[in-house]
Formats: structure tokens, sequence, C-alpha cells
């Protein structure tokens, strides 16, 4: 089966699920965005790229930008990182002060909220515009020139940032900030509030499947940092549901509250699949089960 029919299968597989769950309402832009949304795209290691349904509508991508800016980061410092952030499933909320309170100030993983305005933190210090330095990066991968914030997603999220601003003063308290918590907060909604249609997500994310390699053959990262942000992304990538997307789904990936997921199938493609509804734990309905769909009929899975 050709993979634009393979995809038109899933498209229809999933109907029934476009419209299930809840929008992420807790921040009001995304609360008026339609439930009934649905796309996916895939882009493969030959230069081919495939889509169905809304694969080239514009959404919010929120916490699938924490796999650029960490690979961003590790294309930089390499180890440095993991001496201020674990790499451990969390089991709790991603939002979760408990759990960073029990381990003083150090994240359990790059993923959970803490651990990203981590990341973000870092690469504030390491190239100081971290948000364009994602933007340029974004743009070259997918080839979109026009990527852009969100403007209104940025400023109705800032306007509820209370726990990410807890967040992030718990972790300058045991000295694991390195700018100030307002600059810190700034760059990471900004990020999460970046636009991208699932045909620019699976492009961008193509250098995972690639093993570090971008659009323009340069090696961004090394092949085995490559293959532990592929590792991260499947133990930690869709929030405490990490271990049941990797039952039914079976390779890395990483979802956002926008409805988005990117998942890699190391060494032949990225996959983008985005439906606003959520699940309980904050993950899309229709693209979990579109990529469950996706792994079954193609066998391509990393277990």
């Amino acid at each position: 089966m050709e993979l634009s029919q393979l995809l038109e299968r899933i498209a229809d597989e999933v109907a029934p699920l476009r419209g299930a769950g809840t929008v992420a309402d807790y921040i009001p832009a995304l609360a008026r965005v339609d439930p009934g949304h649905f796309g996916i795209a895939l882009a493969d290691l030959d230069g081919g790229v495939h889509g169905v349904g809304d694969w080239e509508t514009p959404f919010s991508m929120q916490s699938i930008s924490k796999v650029f800016t960490l690979a961003l980061v590790l294309a930089r410092s390499d180890e440095a990182l993991w001496r201020r952030v674990g790499r451990e499933p969390s089991g709790s909320a991603f939002n979760s002060l408990v759990q960073l309170e029990h381990e003083r100030g150090i994240p359990r993983n790059p993923f959970i909220n803490a651990g990203a305005l981590t990341v973000t933190d870092e690469l504030i210090s390491l190239v100081g515009d971290a948000t364009g330095e994602l933007l340029a990066f974004l743009r070259a991968e997918s080839g979109n020139a026009a990527l852009r914030v969100d403007e209104e997603v940025a400023a109705s999220e800032a306007a509820h940032a209370d726990r990410n601003l807890a967040l992030t003063h718990f972790m300058a308290s045991y000295g694991n900030m390195r700018n100030p918590v307002a600059t810190v907060l700034d760059h990471y909604v900004r990020q999460c509030s970046i636009e991208m249609s699932c045909r620019d997500l699976a492009l961008a994310g193509l250098f995972l499947a690639a093993h570090g390699v971008r659009r323009d053959g340069s090696q961004l990262v090394a092949h085995r940092q490559a293959k532990r942000i592929n590792a991260i992304m499947l133990t930690c990538g869709t929030y405490d549901a990490a271990g049941d997307f990797a039952y039914r789904v079976g390779v890395p990936g990483k979802s956002g509250v926008g409805g988005g997921i990117l998942s890699i199938v190391p060494g032949r493609c990225a996959i983008a699949v985005w439906s606003p509804g959520l699940d309980k734990r904050g993950n899309s309905v229709a693209g979990v089960a579109a990529l469950d769909h996706f792994t079954t009929l193609t066998g391509w899975s990393v277990f």
C-alpha cells in the first residue's frame, strides 16, 4: 500500500474519534480551537512528504517544542545539561511541584515543564535569544520561512502561567536557574506558542530519524545523541502516559496540549499528527489512535 493511501485509511479509521476528548481550556486561546480537526503527515528520508486531512493547517506546537530546544542545547553543550535535569519518567503530572520539591530543584526529565524550563534557561545562556534560535532552526528544517510565534496564544499562556512561575522560582531557590525567572518564562511561553502544521513538524523532526543529520546534510547532533533524544521521547514524551504510548504505538513520540504529536521511526521517517481533543493526561485522543494504527499496519515499531 502506498503511504498516501495508508494515511487515508488511517484517517478513515480514526474518524469516529475526531472531536473526542477536550481541548486545553486552561489556556483560553486554545479553548477556542475546533476539536474536530484532524491531520497527519509523514516525511521520509528519501525526501517524500505525504499528508491527509488538515495536515497543512497551523496549530500551536506547545510541548513538542521541548524536543527541539533539547536538541539545540545538546548540539552545543552535550553532557553539561544532565547535571541540571534528569532522564527518568516522572509518573506525575507534567506541572507537578511535589516531585520537584522532593528532588531538591532538579527536574525528573527535560519534557516535564520544570525540565523544559531548565533546558530553555540553558539555551538562553548558550545563545542569548533562545526563541529566535529555535525559530531559525524550525524554519530551515521545515522549509517554511513564515513560521512564527502566535502572539495571541503567547499572551494567553503568559497570563495563566502561575504554576510555571512557581516551578521556575522554586528551581531558582535551589540555584538551578542562571537567568532571570521572567526572561526564562517569556522564552518558554513563546517557544510553546510557535505555530506549525503537520507538514512543517514532520519535516522539522526528520533529523531525529536521520540520526542527527539536518536537511542541508550537516550534523546537528551525533548519532548517539539522536538515539538518546529518541529514547527520552519514548520514555518521557507523553507526560505520565509514556508507558501506555510505548505499549500502543511503540515509537518515540512527543505530544503537546495543542493536540499535536511528533513521532520518530529511526532510520525511516518522522510522523506528525494533530487533533485538538485531549485525554485526561493531555495527549490527543485521535492522534494516539492514528499512530497506533500506523505502527500496527506498517510494522514500523522499535520493538
